[in-house]
C-alpha cells in the first residue's frame, strides 16, 4: 500500500475514534431528539453496564496510537470488534445513520492492510 494513503488514513481514522471516543466518555455532540423505545433500552443498557464507557476508552487509546504510530497494529486488530459492532447496530437498529459507521470499517480495514506485515508472523501456518 501507498505509504501516503496509509498517513492519511491512519491519521484520519485516529481523529474519527478520538472524537466519537470522546463524545461517549463527554458528551458535546448532540444527540438525536427521539429514539425509538428499543433503541432507548438499548444504550440504557450499555450505559448501565458501562460498555459505552470501555467503548470510548478504547477509541480514545486506539486514536491516539494511531496518531503517534504506536502499537497501531495492535490497535487496528481491537478497534476491528467495535468497527462491526457499530455496522451491525447501524444496520439493525438505525440504519438511517449508518455512513460513520461504515466510513469507521473501511478506515479500520484500510490501516489493517497498511499494517498487513506486522501481522505476517501472527497468520503463519
Amino acid at each position: 500500500m501507498n505509504s501516503k494513503v496509509f498517513l492519511v488514513a491512519r491519521i484520519l481514522l485516529g481523529l474519527f475514534v478520538i472524537v466519537f471516543g470522546a463524545n461517549k466518555l463527554y458528551p458535546f455532540l448532540p444527540a438525536p431528539e427521539e429514539m425509538p423505545d428499543g433503541l432507548m433500552t438499548y444504550f440504557t443498557a450499555l450505559t448501565t453496564s458501562k460498555t459505552l464507557l470501555l467503548v470510548g476508552l478504547v477509541e480514545v487509546v486506539s486514536g491516539i496510537a494511531f496518531i503517534l504510530n504506536k502499537y497501531g497494529a495492535l490497535m487496528a486488530l481491537i478497534l476491528m470488534s467495535v468497527s462491526v459492532c457499530a455496522v451491525l447496530f447501524h444496520i439493525t437498529m438505525a440504519p438511517d445513520t449508518i455512513a460513520p459507521a461504515l466510513a469507521l470499517l473501511i478506515l479500520n480495514i484500510v490501516v489493517l492492510v497498511g499494517y498487513k506485515d506486522r501481522y505476517k508472523d501472527i497468520l503463519r501456518a
